[in-house]
């Protein structure tokens, strides 16, 4: 069997037994492939970050739950622990340097971060893994503790782009230079360079490269503002659309009742969902809103119908409620474009339906 076939075997024994949730089974797949010559760090990001991979994509065809997917990637989690914390475990004397990883604040999913932070440690960093959802002003309490080379962001979903815009004029205002890596930056880094990170990573080993290349310390007597990073700011639709996300909601949806009259028959729990779709659809408005780009926001629309369909959910109520937040919106000239962007993604993708990236649970 080729190299390659074996880690594929093995990916899809890692799948079974995480899909089972059989904790000990997944250990032991993972453990019996390093002791049959495949290296942490090919069983860290070719075979744990597929599976993690599957488990979202599955959650999205509804072939999953949340609590599945929630169980699945925990005991991703622990298997990584038990790589890292074996006896004997192969890790080099930490003499490259001291960085920190993180995720920013309001960010669930860490997995991603915690497979970078195992590969640093690989290659001989000394790391501060500060996990999930870590807010910023303590992580800037740490780095001055640490005095870190460099501070590695983590962000999935990007609605927490604004966040991580704070976090990262925090880093430099204390001259911690700032390495961003997630899908929330964008396929190609695009929002990590509009937001001015130092680097940008699409994965563990480019952020390892990154590092061992050297990043310079920014200039921490400069202070900066977001919309001298983002000029399109000063109009404040992105303000005024992110305060008032309770009350859209709650207009869309009375709203909606009357553009989609099936609403009127839904469940309680029905309602309550619908609710938190038409958050999700402002949450995504705001933060295109605040990177300026129609495209974040209709990737968002077009994924979620197709995350509609296969829950049973008509997705011509997508339509509706875009309809619905684009008449409360009518005095915001970038928003109402926005929308219409977002309304014309949503019909090429009815009439031609195309997978969209997806966001974990």
């Amino acid at each position: 069997m080729s190299e390659t076939a074996g880690i594929d075997a093995t990916v899809e024994q890692l799948w079974q037994a995480v899909a089972d949730g059989d904790e000990r089974r997944a250990a032991a797949t993972v453990h019996d492939a390093l002791a049959g010559g495949v290296d942490e760090e090919t069983l860290l990001l070719q075979v744990i970050a597929p599976v993690q991979e599957r488990v979202g994509r599955e959650w999205a065809a509804d072939r999953i739950s949340v609590a599945q997917e929630h169980a699945a990637t925990a005991i991703n989690e622990r298997v990584i622990a038990t790589l890292a914390h074996r006896p004997g475990a192969d890790r080099r004397t930490a003499d490259r340097g001291r960085v920190t990883v993180s995720c920013v604040d309001g960010e669930w999913h860490a997995l991603p971060a915690r497979l970078v932070a195992e590969v640093l440690a690989l290659r001989g960093w000394r790391v501060d893994y500060l996990g999930a959802q870590t807010p910023t002003p303590h992580l800037i309490s740490h780095l001055h503790l640490t005095n870190a080379d460099a501070v590695l962001l983590s962000a999935s979903i990007p609605t927490h782009l604004p966040t991580a815009h704070a976090a990262i004029t925090a880093c430099q205002s204390i001259g911690v230079p700032v390495l961003a890596g997630g899908p929330a930056f964008g396929p190609d880094g695009r929002y990590a360079t509009a937001l001015k990170a130092d680097r940008w990573a699409p994965d563990a080993r480019a952020a390892a490269a990154a590092l061992e290349r050297g990043i310079p310390r920014p200039d921490a007597s400069a202070i900066r503002h977001a919309v001298d990073d983002l000029p399109h700011l000063a109009d404040q639709e992105y303000t005024l659309v992110a305060r008032s996300r309770p009350q859209l909601v709650r207009q869309a949806l009375a709203d909606l009742e009357h553009r989609f009259p099936a609403l009127r028959a839904y469940s309680g729990a029905q309602h309550e969902r619908t609710a938190e779709d038409i958050a999700h659809v402002v949450d995504f408005l705001a933060t295109a809103l605040y990177v300026d780009d129609p495209a974040l926001f209709t990737t968002f629309v077009t994924w979620t119908a197709g995350i509609l369909t296969v829950r049973g959910v008509p997705a011509p109520s997508l339509s509706a409620a875009l309809d619905a937040l684009a008449e409360r919106l009518r005095d915001f000239p970038r928003t109402v474009k926005l929308l219409e962007h977002g309304a014309n993604a949503l019909n090429d993708h009815l009439t031609c339906p195309v997978p969209g990236p997806g966001i974990h649970a």
